[in-house]
């Protein structure tokens, strides 16, 4: 009987078809992972040959006047791209991965990033992880729909029941047959996804397989419930094609406008308005004025007096500090806001499987809006560090050959994310087992 069942299910166009669009799809989202790491990778690669060769012209330049040269000068920070990111790109297309800063105001340059064609990010990346949480279950629904209904359609139902063989076990098989054939295309994308974007065999790695894989589940189990309600083949798809439009197209979208709703993010631009202004406006404030802000941020700076007549770096440094300070609240203010997003956004997922899986492959490839955010945190404290070996250099007018420039190459951020894979995948599992249960138990009559 299973043999069979194979050779029916494999003589079958559909099956040779979804197939090849899954082989296909799967190549070309594979290669558009890899195009999108080597780019990554290369612009990191050149970021310290090109630092490097920055601090070695300007110094020449302006190395009589330390002050005047930290005006131009700018040190790397960067976040390195995951091999995993060629799987699940996340937000990484549009976030920067490399922030290079001088030591004036930092917010005004935090949020600088490449320019990127709007349409394409309009249309977005495909990567794996579109194919999965997208494609799959679309094949998984045109393979598994009627495996019921068409034998009751073509009058060969009764047949089966007739000879005694169990209805259940019979499902089973021809169900068993399609998990068994998505299962063998999955692995084969996620293996040559590992050779060609140099994935190593961790347990991140592990980890999306598991997702995946659980994932797929979910669909099948899905496809199970709807085929045992016992309605025809045309039912079958309405429902199964209306439930992949409302899981996978709408419901994100309703629940991204309702979180943007919930905690609108207008400080952005608040605090980018204050920050400008909190800088333009110190040409005409009083200095005296600037300058005791400035030393109750830096108390240990209070021993460097400001001249009284003429120009001064101190001044000047000074007032392009109360640039970030004076826009901290609104600052703190934003990325509260967005770690309730976060947070919010999590909440709800657990109960959409093709969002929770979209956010777990994201978090565990270091590509989601978390893992930006502690990185331009990240960079303030980069920031702050740089300003604090360098501020008594100027302050002292020293000249540019007594600082030790070979010491200032990119520095890399390292994010340790806390992602719960029990947490994760708990309420997935959950949803594929009640699925289950509720179709065996509706139709328990039906099977012996």
């Amino acid at each position: 009987m299973y043999r069979l069942l194979i050779k029916h299910f494999f003589r079958s166009k559909t099956v040779w078809l979804a197939f090849g669009i899954l082989m296909f799809l799967g190549v070309l989202s594979i290669s558009t992972g890899k195009q999108f790491l080597n780019q990554k990778q290369a612009t990191i690669a050149k970021t310290a040959e090109q630092q490097q060769k920055h601090i070695e012209t300007q110094t020449k330049l302006y190395e009589d006047d330390i002050g005047l040269l930290l005006y131009y000068l700018k040190f790397s920070f960067v976040n390195p791209v995951q091999p995993l990111a060629g799987i699940s790109m996340g937000q990484s297309d549009v976030n920067s991965h490399i922030q290079n800063v001088s030591i004036l105001n930092l917010e005004g340059q935090k949020y600088d990033t490449d320019l990127v064609n709007p349409m394409r990010l309009q249309v977005g990346n495909l990567d794996i992880s579109f194919l999965i949480i997208f494609l799959f279950p679309l094949i998984i629904i045109a393979l598994s729909f009627n495996i019921l209904s068409e034998e009751k359609e073509k009058g060969t139902w009764k047949m089966i029941t007739t000879q005694g063989i169990s209805p259940f076990k019979f499902l089973l098989k021809k169900l068993s047959i399609r998990v068994v054939f998505i299962y063998i295309a999955l692995s084969i994308l996620l293996f040559l996804a590992k050779v060609v974007l140099g994935i190593p065999f961790a347990i991140e790695f592990l980890y999306i397989i598991i997702i995946s894989y659980l994932y797929i589940l979910f669909w099948f189990a899905l496809c199970f419930f709807v085929i045992l309600l016992r309605k025809s083949s045309n039912t079958n798809a309405i429902t199964l094609l209306s439930s992949w439009l409302v899981l996978v197209v709408f419901l994100p979208v309703l629940v991204n406008n309702y979180v943007a709703n919930k905690y609108p993010v207008e400080e952005a631009f608040a605090m980018t308005i204050k920050q400008r202004d909190a800088y333009h406006t110190k040409w005409d404030t009083d200095k005296k004025e600037t300058m005791e802000k400035f030393y109750n941020h830096y108390p240990q700076f209070r021993k460097y007096e400001l001249k009284e007549t003429g120009f001064s770096w101190l001044w000047y440094y000074a007032m392009q500090q109360m640039g970030d300070d004076e826009s901290k609240v609104e600052r703190d203010a934003m990325f509260d806001k967005i770690r309730k997003r976060e947070q919010l956004s999590a909440s709800i997922a657990q109960f959409f499987p093709p969002l929770q899986v979209q956010l777990s492959m994201n978090t565990i490839a270091h590509t989601d809006l978390s893992n930006y955010v502690a990185f331009l945190n990240e960079t303030t404290r980069f920031h702050e560090n740089i300003r604090l070996q360098l501020y008594p250099k100027i302050f002292e007018n020293q000249p540019a050959s007594s600082v030790n420039w070979q010491e200032y190459e990119p520095v890399f951020f390292e994010h340790q994310n806390n992602f719960n894979m029990l947490k994760s995948v708990f309420p997935l599992l959950l949803l594929t087992l009640i699925l289950i249960g509720l179709g065996v138990f509706r139709n328990l009559k039906y099977f012996r």
